[in-house]
């Protein structure tokens, strides 16, 4: 067990820790030259096109240090903030963690908020400076912002090149000299997390664990804590590459198991395995219940696709355990899910994976976020409303308290000016800001949640030119003036286009909404008015005018009267038509109205 070192790369996204895992792989001889590419360990399409870290990836490597042989367990976890919550899951299998900053763009929000997480949990930090070989970094001045974050020593920041492999050797004797190896009874029951799990159509469920304390062997009967089954571990083993099935995985080691699970419920991420001979008594503590951020509804276009939908789900939270859901129908789409989701990223990387992995061509209504709603008749006691038709009627509201979140911003002070009208823009109060250089300020805010929901994260983007970085975490709850606005189309309340708005913003966002409807859904051959209304007061309108046939056409010259008749009859069956029509609102209007600001 003295021999086994688990770690973990954590990094602000597009710090290189994909490449520099694929440097260290190299260097432990765990892959040949012919099976290595580019971000090895990213082995999904969407994290090779889009050029991010969605999963975290565990592999084995070994690697020989002063005649010894030792086990190093390395997990490459993502670097965007949407996916904070793979870092958590893979900090708290591990002793150690490599905090990478790039030389170039020095420390960024994410850095520090991983940072945090990785010092929760007492893992011993190994600051790397990553990418000196571009012409751009700047290494003396991050090196000096490294050890005004962490306290360390400037030798103690190991430089590397994850492209060019400067520094990679040096950088595993490191890991091995400075990370403890991992504290366990071997001879305890056994205590094994569940950090991780996928669905193969052909074998089950395969759960990937780190063995806490006692060990697994092969063939023994194994028990699932949190569900209370047991269970055969038919194959058990270590994740190279490929699969590296063994018959026994030692205290302290990292795996995986197949036992035949087709279940995707009795599978639970921070579940705790354990013997049914000599039962662990308590299960492992200290994993945290994930907490979305942005709900919104998933729907199949054709309705007889739920069950697939739901199984699709399913299979999908066993490989990302941030996904939270439950049934809800809706009037306009039928039945359908309300999903949770980290963030707005998140929720399209799922959307992305459904069409992709599971085939699945899906609905997505208006984001939003979760409320509290206190009653007049009992003012104490909150209602959660996770959708905007549970709100109950404004009557009998007492009030409507929203989530806020202390956001920290980091930029360069070029840029201070537009980063405040856009956060103040969003309801948003500044509350602290500290320059962590001269040219590099950090700013706290404390703003609503359905406010970032949105568009915030791509506008801070584009207004900073690509330089600010942004992270944030829950602040409770605030009492908020929020009002429902319902869309009706051709008099019909359409509930998935509903939003709850601040009462200021209420009017803007309205009118917004009507008007790009109005660009959006088809002419058809009657008038349709698209109007915006907060309870029975309409505050916009417009109104997609009717395809018309040229009825007069064959009328040259005449009485008047023969036209009026033609017109009229016209006007009789338009009206007619307007009674019994019934609008369809393509998918593209429940998506563009989230860019409204476009």
């Amino acid at each position: 067990m003295k021999n086994i070192r688990n770690f973990c790369i954590i990094a602000h996204i597009d710090h290189g820790k994909s490449t520099l895992a694929d440097r260290l792989l190299q260097q432990t001889k765990t892959i040949s030259d012919r099976e290595l590419q580019e971000q090895t360990l990213d082995d999904m399409d969407l994290e090779r096109e889009r050029g991010i870290t969605i999963k975290s990836h565990a592999i084995q490597m070994e690697h020989e240090y002063k005649g010894e042989k030792y086990i190093l367990n390395l997990i490459d976890t993502p670097g965007h903030v949407d996916f904070s919550y793979e870092v958590s899951r893979s900090i708290a299998a591990c002793e150690g963690a490599l905090l990478i900053v790039d030389a170039a763009q020095s420390i960024q929000a994410q850095t520090i908020s991983n940072l945090y997480l990785a010092l929760e949990h007492d893992l011993e930090i190994i600051p790397v400076l990553n990418k000196i070989d571009l012409p751009s970094a700047n290494p003396e001045e991050v090196t000096d912002e490294i050890v005004n974050l962490l306290g360390c020593k400037p030798e103690d920041v190991l430089r590397v090149s994850g492209k060019t492999g400067v520094g990679v050797a040096e950088l595993l004797e490191e890991i091995i000299e400075r990370i403890p190896s991992p504290k366990g009874d071997p001879e305890a029951p056994l205590q094994a997390l569940i950090f991780d799990s996928v669905f193969n159509p052909f074998r089950g469920i395969e759960a990937y664990f780190k063995v806490v304390n006692g060990s697994i062997k092969k063939g023994q009967k194994v028990k699932f804590m949190a569900t209370n089954k047991t269970y055969d571990a038919d194959e058990i083993g270590t994740l190279k590459l490929k699969q590296f099935p063994k018959t026994t995985i030692q205290c302290g080691d990292v795996g995986y198991i197949i036992s035949g699970i087709k279940e995707a419920k009795e599978v639970k991420v921070g579940d705790t395995i354990t013997s049914t001979e000599k039962p662990a008594l308590k299960p492992i503590e200290g994993f945290e219940e994930v907490k979305p951020m942005v709900y919104a509804g998933i729907y199949p276009v054709d309705t007889e696709e739920y069950e697939l939908l739901r199984s699709a789900l399913e299979k999908l939270q066993l490989n990302d355990a941030s996904l939270v859901f439950e049934p809800e129908s809706s009037a306009a789409l039928g039945f359908g899910f309300r999903c949770g989701f980290l963030g707005m990223l998140h929720m399209e990387i799922i959307q992305e994976r459904l069409d992709r992995e599971f085939k699945m061509t899906v609905i997505t209504t208006v984001p939003n976020v979760s409320y509290n709603a206190y009653l007049n008749k009992n003012p104490d006691k909150a209602v959660p409303v996770h959708n905007p038709s549970e709100l109950p009627e404004p009557t009998m509201l007492d009030r409507v308290e929203e989530p806020y979140i202390k956001a920290s911003i980091i930029t360069k002070s070029d840029f201070i000016g537009s980063v405040m009208t856009l956060c103040i823009e969003k309801r948003g109060e500044l509350t602290n800001q500290s320059y962590l250089t001269t040219d590099r300020v950090e700013l706290f805010f404390e703003m609503p949640l359905a406010e970032v929901v949105f568009d915030f994260y791509d506008r801070l983007k584009t207004i900073s030119k690509g330089y600010a970085s942004f992270d944030y975490a829950p602040h409770g709850m605030k009492a908020s003036k929020l009002v429902k606005v319902d869309i009706l189309i051709n008099g019909e309340p359409v509930d998935a286009l509903s939003a709850l708005i601040h009462q200021d913003n209420a009017y803007t966002i309205g009118k917004k909404m009507c008007e790009k409807l109005k660009e959006l859904i088809p002419r058809q051959q009657f008038d349709i008015p698209i109007q915006a209304a907060i309870g029975a007061k309409i505050i916009a309108r417009e109104t997609i005018k009717a395809l018309r046939k040229d009825v007069t056409a064959k009328c040259y010259g005449g009485d008047i009267s023969r036209k009026r008749k033609l017109l009229e009859k016209q006007k009789e069956g338009k009206k007619r038509m307007r009674q019994i029509g019934r609008v369809e609102v393509p998918q593209s209007a429940f998506l563009a109205v989230l860019k409204i600001n476009d």
